[in-house]
C-alpha cells in the first residue's frame, strides 16, 4: 500500500485552544475541518515539510514542536499517513493565506466539528494530557486523598483509581470521593474495575486490565466516556483497537521494582509497536517525568506512572 505522507500540526495557544482550518470544497474530503499541514515532498524531512506548509498555508513560522501521533488511514480512493506534530511555539499571526477559513477551537469542542475520519485519533490525542497518574493502594484513605489533592494541584489531569483487592463497595465509596476531588480540579477519573461502576460513581471512564481486555468483544462504554486499555504486546494493542479504546498503556518500558524479573520492552520496541497504532499510547513501567521527551520521540502520548507522579513516593 502506497501512503500519501502528510505532515500535520496540532497548533496550540496559551488559552488551551487549537487552530483548525476548513478544507476547500473541491479537494479530497472538501468542506470538512482539518489540522493544518500538507504533503511531504520527496527527500524532504517531516519537520521541514511542516514548517514549509504552515508558512505557505497560514503564515506562521514554527519555533517549538514535538511529535504527537502518526496515523495511517485508508479511504476508498486513497491511503494517507498523517505525521502529526504538536506546535506550542510559533511566530506570526495565523491566517488563511489561500483563502481558507481558520479559527481557534477549544480542545473539548473538537468533537463537535466535522473532520475527516483520519483525523479522529488526532482529536483523541489533543484531548488527553501527557501524564497519567495511577494511584497506589489507599492504605490510609485520609492520607491518600490529601496526596491526591497535592498531585492535582501540581497539574495532574488524568487519574486511574487502582486498588486491587479492595472490596467492591469500599472501592466505589472511595471512588465517589475521588471523583469529587478530581472534578473540582478539572481532572478526569478512570476506574480500574467493572465498567458498570463508572455510571454508579460518576467517573469519566474505565481502565481495562489486559485480562478484561481479552474478555470483551465490544467497547464497554459509550463514546462520551473514556476507555483505556492496558497492553503488553502487539496483539493486545490490536485488541484495544478492535474495542475502539480511546488510548492504551504499553508496559513495561523500563525495569521496575514491582516486576523485577520481567524483561522491559525498551524505547525502540515501543516505537516499533506504536508506529502503526492509530490511538494515543502512554509509556508505563519505570518511567518518570524525565522520560517525557523520550516517550514523545517513541511515538507515545506521554507517560503513565504511580511513584513518579505521586507526592512523596
Amino acid at each position: 500500500m502506497d501512503y500519501v505522507h502528510v505532515a500535520a500540526a496540532l497548533i496550540c495557544d496559551d488559552q488551551g485552544r487549537v487552530l483548525i482550518a476548513r478544507r476547500p470544497a473541491d479537494k479530497h474530503q472538501g468542506g470538512l475541518w482539518e489540522f493544518p499541514g500538507g504533503k511531504v515532498e520527496e527527500d524532504e524531512g517531516v519537520l521541514a515539510a511542516l514548517g514549509r506548509e504552515l508558512f505557505e498555508e497560514i503564515g506562521i513560522e514554527v519555533e517549538r514542536a514535538r511529535p504527537l501521533i502518526r496515523v495511517r488511514h485508508q479511504y476508498p480512493d486513497k491511503a494517507v499517513l498523517l505525521d502529526v506534530w504538536r506546535v506550542d511555539g510559533f511566530g506570526g499571526v495565523p491566517h488563511g493565506r489561500e483563502g481558507q477559513p481558520v479559527e481557534w477551537c477549544g480542545v473539548e469542542e473538537l468533537s463537535e466539528r466535522e473532520f475527516p475520519a483520519a483525523n479522529q485519533p488526532i482529536i483523541a490525542a489533543a484531548q488527553l494530557p501527557d501524564c497519567y497518574l495511577i494511584t497506589p493502594f489507599p492504605d490510609d484513605p485520609g492520607e491518600f486523598l490529601a496526596k491526591l489533592d497535592q498531585a492535582l494541584g501540581q497539574g495532574v489531569r488524568l487519574v486511574q483509581l487502582r486498588a486491587k483487592g479492595m472490596a467492591a463497595e469500599e472501592y466505589k465509596a472511595l471512588a465517589r470521593r475521588v471523583v469529587e476531588q478530581c472534578h473540582a480540579q478539572g481532572a478526569r477519573l478512570l476506574l480500574n474495575g467493572e465498567p458498570k461502576w463508572v455510571a454508579e460513581v460518576g467517573a469519566d471512564g474505565v481502565q481495562l486490565s489486559s485480562g478484561r481486555l481479552h474478555s470483551l468483544s465490544r467497547r464497554p462504554l459509550g463514546k462520551g466516556l473514556l476507555v483505556g486499555a492496558s497492553c503488553h504486546t502487539r496483539a493486545e494493542l490490536q485488541q484495544a483497537l478492535k474495542l475502539e479504546a480511546d488510548f492504551a498503556l504499553l508496559s513495561p518500558i523500563k525495569w521496575t521494582r514491582s516486576h523485577p524479573d520481567t524483561e522491559p520492552l525498551g524505547w525502540d520496541e515501543m516505537h516499533r509497536l506504536v508506529d502503526d497504532m492509530p490511538i494515543p499510547v502512554y509509556a508505563l513501567g519505570g518511567v518518570s517525568l524525565d522520560d517525557l521527551d523520550q516517550a514523545f520521540a517513541a511515538g507515545g502520548q506521554g507517560i503513565a506512572a504511580i511513584r513518579s507522579l505521586w507526592p512523596g513516593a
